[in-house]
């Protein structure tokens, strides 16, 4: 074995991702300290996050050492291993095997599954009988293959269902064209295709779905071309970025890139006159699922985890001035790796500015005939990845009255069905000549290591309800207090108001009660699946609306590190299982909402933005109005 120096790092704080030359390290110690085979791949390489204690402790200046955590897959032995690489010491820490998982889809796999497909005989004959013989026409998607516990479910192999769809021309929308009743299912490890399912042959849709300018104006219409809207900050920015430090007015957090949950939030913390005030250690999408409720032969067995099984640090968007963000922006650059472990950049995939966001708080007095006003504004942190058809956009919001609050807007093509004439469709609506889409479900867990006012903390579901008695216009607070994991599996009320309040016993406001903050759930429905559903099996977290766990670092992920082809029953399920105390110590919330999509014919050929999300709010955080301190706007109307 060679020896290694010690590699210099240029991280100045025990947060900050890993660099492009310290993942080239990183390799380095890992190929020299194994022999690894020919087939290896490597998913990901991450910061391994140091312990909290080391984190809060650290001062600017102190020692860093900086670990790796790379996930590997064999393709021979079909194997995943997780190693830890103290790029630091030069040496690999930790090889850890873990049988019977695997990790996400690979770009190497996007780009390699039409060219499976094209070269199998049976394939190419298949879409013969459908009228599709010009293969440079076809396009085809990889889907994870779930897992339904069928015997022989092509057991042990890294497989996927592809569904195929026809191009006419180059700037063409292929799910404008679906092939109904046609799907493959492709070993990435031996590159080969293993059965094809197909269904009655249903012609291909020929209307056209795309969504340019020329086809905007087919016919002889127009553009609509409103008037210029110029945001301007003469100034600069009202925020500053020290490396991944971000500060806005009282706000100050670390902001990062991972590859699987895609854009991180680090100590999210508010200053008080008297000083730092932590709300959140570690903000991120936790995983995601999409499941379909259409019984077709394209669709049935679609519930993809966008994050565990995909990767959304691995297909964020290069954000643009003008078209995805607008007004005085800074960006950050984030790191990813190919299937040799070598670092690649993206750029500008997290963008930060302000936005005015109209009335703060305003009041009239008429006895005295004056009026205060104060102009609302936001810290806006986003990052827009796309999953194959689908846009996902996550914009975190911080405002000037200590109010945070994550919107998701999702946008791109909704999925496709072709129909055959005269067909009606069923878990789906009709949205263009013998076009469909299904209806499905879009399920996001977020995880929140929470911190309010340093920790620790518990959480107290608090509803609204009616109160007996001689007033029947009479309502009231009920307070209950989650003690225990089982306890806290919790499912939104609308009609009760329901929220949840996440306090610190220790510290009381100037009313003598607990600090906390109220997490405000928007539109949170749970999943449709029925019981006995796999997918029920595999996305448990998507059943509540709430869970709340103590924290540990290796509980990261709501359906476990690995949902890729995982038969079900990790993840949240497993770990509250034990139904551990969660009273006043350092808990995680995981919240889980979404949005049940039953398509429009409006978002066809291109879907607006649909949003939802929830807000945290300040619940006795604060002993009045934060916000009072706010200097008046100039006037513009005297």
């Amino acid at each position: 074995m060679t020896e290694l120096a010690t590699t210099p790092t240029t991280a100045t704080h025990p947060l900050d991702p890993l660099s492009a030359d310290e993942i080239t390290a990183a390799m380095a110690v890992l190929r020299d300290g194994r022999e690894l085979p020919p087939r290896l791949r490597i998913t990901s390489i991450a910061l391994e996050e140091p312990a909290k204690s080391i984190v809060r402790a650290f001062r600017s200046g102190d020692p860093i050492e900086r670990v790796a955590r790379i996930v590997c897959y064999d393709r021979d032995t079909r194997t995943t291993a997780v190693a830890l690489v103290s790029i630091t010491n030069g040496a690999v820490t930790s090889w850890e095997e873990i049988a019977g998982v695997q990790p996400h889809l690979m770009l190497e796999e996007f780009f390699m599954l039409e060219d499976i497909l094209k070269a199998d005989e049976r394939y190419v004959a298949a879409l013969a009988t459908r009228g599709v013989t010009d293969l440079d026409k076809v396009q085809a998607d990889p889907w994870p293959a779930g897992n339904f516990g069928s015997d022989g479910e092509w057991q042990g192999r890294r497989v996927c269902r592809a569904v195929s769809y026809v191009r006419d021309r180059p700037d063409d929308n292929g799910y404008a064209h679906p092939i109904e009743n046609f799907v493959a299912i492709v070993d990435f490890d031996a590159g080969e295709v293993l059965e094809l399912i197909e269904g009655d042959i249903v012609p291909v849709p020929e209307p056209h779905g795309r969504y340019d300018v020329e086809a905007a104006t087919e016919g002889g219409g127009s553009l609509r071309t409103p008037a210029p809207l110029d945001i301007t900050q003469p100034d600069g920015p009202g925020f500053t970025l020290d490396g991944q430090l971000l500060t806005w007015e009282r706000w100050s957090m670390r902001v990062s890139v991972a590859p699987i949950e895609g854009l991180v939030l680090h100590q999210i913390t508010w200053h008080d006159d008297d000083g730092p005030r932590p709300i959140l250690y570690r903000a991120a999408l936790g995983d995601m699922v999409v499941p379909y409720g259409s019984t077709a032969t394209n669709h049935w067995w679609k519930n993809a985890f966008d994050a565990g099984e995909i990767g959304l640090g691995q297909l964020l968007n290069s954000l643009e001035l003008g078209c995805d963000c607008l007004g005085e922006i800074r960006y950050l650059d984030s790191v990813s790796v190919d299937q040799e472990g070598q670092p690649f950049a993206q750029q500008n995939t997290v963008c930060i500015h302000e936005e005015d966001f109209g009335m703060l708080w305003k009041h009239w007095d008429f006895a005295s005939d004056s009026t205060e006003v104060r102009r609302s504004r936001r810290l806006v942190v986003s990052s827009i990845a796309t999953v194959g058809n689908y846009e996902y956009a996550f914009y975190w919001h911080f405002y000037l009255d200590g109010n945070i609050e994550l919107l998701i807007k999702m946008t791109g093509i909704v999925q496709t069905q072709a129909l055959a004439d005269g067909e009606e469709p069923v878990g789906a609506t009709r949205i263009g000549p013998n076009l469909a889409a299904p209806h499905h479900q879009h399920m996001f867990c977020v995880r929140l290591d929470v911190d309010v006012d340093g920790g620790p903390n518990t959480v107290s579901e608090l509803d609204v309800v009616p109160v007996e008695g001689d007033h029947p216009h009479a309502f009231d607070t009920v307070t209950t207090t989650l003690t225990t994991e089982q306890q806290a599996q919790r499912i939104s009320d609308a009609g009760a108001s329901r929220t949840w309040l996440i306090e610190n016993h220790g510290k009381l406001n100037a009313h003598g009660q607990p600090v906390a903050y109220r997490l405000m759930p928007g539109y949170s429905p749970t999943m449709l699946a029925q019981p006995g559903a796999a997918i029920r099996e595999r996305a448990t977290f998507a059943t509540q609306n709430l869970w709340v766990t103590p924290f540990d670092p290796d509980e990261r992920h709501p359906a476990g590190d690995f949902p890729a082809r995982h038969p079900g029953g990790d993840g949240l399920p497993r770990w509250t299982a034990a139904d551990r105390s969660i009273e006043d110590t350092d808990i995680v919330v995981w919240h889980t909402f979404g949005a049940t999509h039953i398509v429009r014919p409006e978002d066809y050929p291109v879907m607006p933005v649909e949003m939802l999300g929830f807000m945290l709010k300040p619940n006795g955080f604060f002993d009045r109005n934060p916000a009072l301190d706010l200097a008046p706007s100039p006037k513009h109307c005297d």
